[in-house]
C-alpha cells in the first residue's frame, strides 16, 4: 500500500504528466511567430536564472511563475526579497478572460514584513533548531558551551512563551549561564524582532498546506537578520518535514542575498548549509529549488553545480560568462558568451526543461510587477 505522504508526491508529478506542459514563455528572437515552451515537468529539477541588472530578470522571472501558476499544481513558495511578486493574485487590464479568472481562484498567499496591510510574516523562534537558535543569538557551541547547553535543554510550549517571564525567571533561577543567556537575549534585542509570531499562527503553519503560490516579502524587516532567519526557519521547517515527499518550488529571488558563497554570520552560515543540504538531496523529497541572481559567482558552488535547467539573460562580464561555461557545460560556449549582448527581455534557455539551448524574447506578464526602476525626475 502506498504511504499517504508517497501518494502526494505521486500526485503531483502525475497531473505535471498528464496534463498540459508546455509553458509558454516567449517567441524565438529570430521568428516572432515561432512560440517557445518549457517542459513544466522539468521542473523537478533545480533551475538557475541569472541576469544582470536592466535584463529583465525579474519580469521574465515573472513569466515564467505565472505559467506555472496556470498549467501546473506545483506549489510555490516565493521568497521576494524586493516586493515584486506581492501582486501575484492581480492580473492587468489586457490578460486573457480565462488567464485572469484562474489566477484569481489560486490559492494565492501574500505575507508581508513590516508592513499593515496584508498578512504579516511572522515565525516562531521556538521552531527553530537548537542550532539555528543559537546562530541567531551569535552563541558558539564550545566558546559559549553553557550558555549553549541551556538553550539546547530550554523547553517551553509556543502558546505560553512570554519574553518578559522568561528573561525573569532565568534571572531569578541563579545559575550564571543562564543569567548570561537572559542578559544576552535583553541585549541584542532579539526577542524584540517583529518576526517573530510570539505563540500566534506562523508562515509555517500555512506553507505546511501548501497553497498553490506562497509570496513572502522579505524587505522590510527593521533588522538586517530578519529576512535570513525568516527563510531559515521555513527551510529547516520544509526539510524536516521532507519524508512526506510533498513536492513544492522553491524560487529565491536575489537569490545571492541567502545562498553566498562566503557567508560571513552564524545565521548566514546556517542558512548557507541548509541550501547546500536541500540543492544536493531535495530533489528526491520534492524540493526543487528555484534560484534567481545577477551573478554566478555570488551563489555557493555547491549549489549552483546542482542546477540542472539554466535561464540565461544579458551578463557583461567576463569572469561571469566563464563560470556558466564551466558550471552548464550542456550549453556551448558560443551560445553563452552572446548573452553579452542581449536586449532587454531576451533571454538563452537550456538543460533539461527545453529540448535544445534556444534563443528567447519573453513575453508579456499577465500579472502585475509591484517593483521596476524608479523614473528619474525630468524637466516639464
Amino acid at each position: 500500500m502506498i504511504q499517504p505522504e508517497v501518494r502526494g508526491k505521486l500526485e503531483v508529478e502525475e497531473r505535471l504528466e498528464a496534463g498540459m506542459t508546455e509553458l509558454t514563455i516567449g517567441a524565438m528572437t529570430d521568428d516572432a511567430d515561432a512560440s517557445v515552451h518549457l517542459d513544466a515537468r522539468r521542473f523537478n529539477r533545480h533551475t538557475f536564472w541569472c541576469g544582470q541588472s536592466g535584463s529583465g530578470k525579474t519580469y521574465a522571472l515573472g513569466v515564467v511563475l505565472e505559467q506555472l501558476l496556470l498549467h501546473t499544481e506545483l506549489p510555490m513558495l516565493i521568497f521576494d526579497p524586493n516586493a515584486d511578486f506581492v501582486r501575484l493574485a492581480e492580473t492587468r487590464p489586457g490578460a486573457r478572460a480565462d488567464y485572469a479568472e484562474q489566477i484569481w481562484q489560486s490559492d494565492i498567499r501574500v505575507f508581508r514584513s513590516g508592513h499593515d496591510i496584508g498578512e504579516r510574516l511572522h515565525t516562531r523562534y521556538l521552531d527553530l533548531s537548537p542550532a539555528a537558535k543559537a546562530a541567531v543569538l551569535q552563541i558558539d557551541p564550545i566558546a559559549d558551551a553553557e550558555e549553549y547547553n541551556v538553550l539546547l535543554h530550554w523547553s517551553v510550549s509556543a502558546t505560553e512563551f512570554d519574553t518578559e517571564r522568561m528573561l525573569q525567571q532565568f534571572r531569578d533561577s541563579g545559575d550564571p549561564a543562564r543569567v548570561r543567556l537572559a542578559n544576552r537575549m535583553e541585549n541584542l534585542q532579539v526577542l524584540e524582532w517583529d518576526l517573530w509570531s510570539r505563540g500566534a499562527a506562523s508562515v509555517v503553519d500555512v506553507i505546511e498546506e501548501r497553497p498553490r503560490a506562497t509570496v513572502l516579502d522579505l524587505g522590510g524587516f527593521d533588522h538586517p537578520a530578519e529576512p535570513k532567519v525568516a527563510a531559515l526557519a521555513v527551510l529547516e521547517q520544509l526539510w524536516a518535514r521532507r519524508e512526506s515527499r510533498r513536492p513544492i518550488l522553491i524560487v529565491i529571488d536575489e537569490a545571492h542575498n541567502l545562498c553566498s558563497p562566503e557567508p560571513r554570520t552564524a545565521v548566514e552560515r546556517a542558512l548557507t548549509e541548509q541550501l547546500v543540504q536541500i540543492a544536493a538531496e531535495g530533489r528526491k523529497f520534492g524540493l526543487w529549488l528555484f534560484l534567481s541572481t545577477q551573478r554566478p559567482t555570488k551563489i555557493h558552488p555547491n549549489v549552483l553545480s546542482q542546477c540542472d535547467n539554466l535561464g540565461l539573460m544579458r551578463v557583461n562580464a567576463p569572469r561571469d560568462i566563464a563560470e556558466l561555461a564551466e558550471v552548464f557545460g550542456f550549453v556551448g560556449e558560443d551560445d553563452i558568451r552572446r548573452a553579452q549582448s542581449f536586449a532587454q527581455g531576451q533571454a538563452l534557455f537550456a538543460g533539461g526543461f527545453i529540448a535544445q539551448p534556444t534563443f528567447v524574447q519573453m513575453g508579456a506578464r499577465l500579472t502585475e510587477e509591484a517593483g521596476g526602476d524608479v523614473v528619474v525626475p525630468l524637466r516639464a
